[in-house]
């Protein structure tokens, strides 16, 4: 089922058919449209990156071949509608959709909160990032073992500068 208004879409529902990266992922509608979604607040390492295949690979275990729930009413410079991804959790078969994927790979020190767009979360969203992307470091988990690790926006500045 996919609700849209004139300008946007608000909420997409869809079975997840393809991961691209650590941050987005092809959602199939009830129509048989694909639709990029990127995942908002989030900002995953780069598949050539350390910790992008798992990052992916993360994300692709959480989602892939499961019903989602998308909200998002932005769409980015490639098209993509920019969301949050709800999903049932894994480890509960009868819960409704209340696993927010991004938070989750922030959570696993997969992605980094992407604080060049916070003005466009709402302040709880905002907490809930910056919480989680502050355990997961204070944990030393995910891409947070590596000793100075890149975000994924100054790597793309440098492999533009290697062009």
């Amino acid at each position: 089922m996919l609700l849209v208004s004139a300008a946007h879409a608000d909420t997409l529902t869809g079975r997840v058919v393809g991961i691209a990266d650590g941050d987005t992922i092809t959602v199939l509608d009830a129509d048989r449209q694909q639709h990029k979604i990127r995942l908002g607040g989030i900002d995953a390492p780069e598949k050539a990156q350390p910790f992008g295949q798992r990052s992916k690979e993360n994300l692709s275990r959480m989602v892939f071949g499961k019903d989602v729930r998308v909200e998002g009413d932005k769409r980015d410079r490639y098209g993509r509608i920019v969301g949050k991804v709800w999903v049932q959790p894994a480890d509960c078969p009868t819960c409704p959709m209340t696993l927010d994927a991004g938070q989750a790979q922030l959570a696993a020190g997969l992605a980094w909160w992407y604080r060049k767009y916070a003005k466009e979360q709402t302040p709880e969203d905002r907490a809930r990032c910056e919480f989680e992307e502050q355990e997961a470091r204070a944990r030393r988990v995910g891409l947070w073992r590596e000793p100075d690790p890149v975000p994924p926006w100054e790597w793309r500045k440098g492999q533009k500068a290697q062009r």
